[in-house]
């Protein structure tokens, strides 16, 4: 299997790159997001990829980055998703955008996503929700990640108690400029938004 590239960048498009690794020149799949972040071509790059069997060919995919792979792995678990739908999915939002999506169980958001209707979006709010949390982006640092799903985890939990998106918005806002971070945790950053909330 074929899990990392290490060559000179030979051809790239927003959805395609050839790397030239020792004379032999893989092509490889891309998302939209990793090709733009690769640089040009005659430079040396290294992708960690995947190698997908069909029945007529080999097809590789490759990623920037770890979180990337991973989020792309658990996509293609999803009944309805192939490696197409995930790339394109990837192609129209970062790794940290899908995972605020999914964990604030943002069903509209997820259905305008290329080739996602309204029950391949379900699956993948029921299927990933516990998972996609693991996955760090790598841009992120850990108490940036963690900050930013305790604030998702807040909105989510408003919006469930049934105020708008718009107002819970508001309150977790107002409850951030009063309490302090340093050891914030979901519950007490939804008793404090609440108060606003009710206000």
């Amino acid at each position: 299997m074929i899990g990392q590239l290490n060559g000179i960048l030979i051809y790239k498009s927003s959805t395609e790159i050839i790397i030239d690794c020792g004379g032999v020149g893989y092509s490889a799949f891309v998302s939209v997001n990793t090709s733009e972040s690769l640089p040009e071509t005659g430079n040396k790059i290294k992708v960690i990829t995947i190698l997908i069997p069909k029945e007529d060919s080999l097809n590789l995919y490759a990623f920037a980055n770890e979180s990337e792979r991973e989020t792309f792995k658990m996509l293609i678990s999803i009944s309805g998703i192939g490696p197409k739908i995930a790339l394109g999915i990837l192609s129209s939002v970062t790794v940290e955008d899908l995972q605020t999506i999914i964990i604030s169980g943002n069903l509209h958001s997820l259905q305008k996503l290329p080739g996602i209707g309204k029950k391949t979006a379900e699956r993948l709010l029921l299927e990933l929700r516990d998972k996609i949390t693991k996955i760090v982006p790598s841009d992120v640092s850990d108490v940036q990640f963690k900050y930013g799903l305790i604030v998702q985890e807040a909105l989510s939990a408003l919006v469930t108690l049934g105020y708008s998106r718009l107002i819970a918005d508001k309150a977790i806002k107002s409850a951030l400029n009063e309490i302090s971070t340093d050891k914030l945790t979901a519950e007490q950053l939804i008793k404090s938004a609440l108060k606003h909330a009710m206000s």
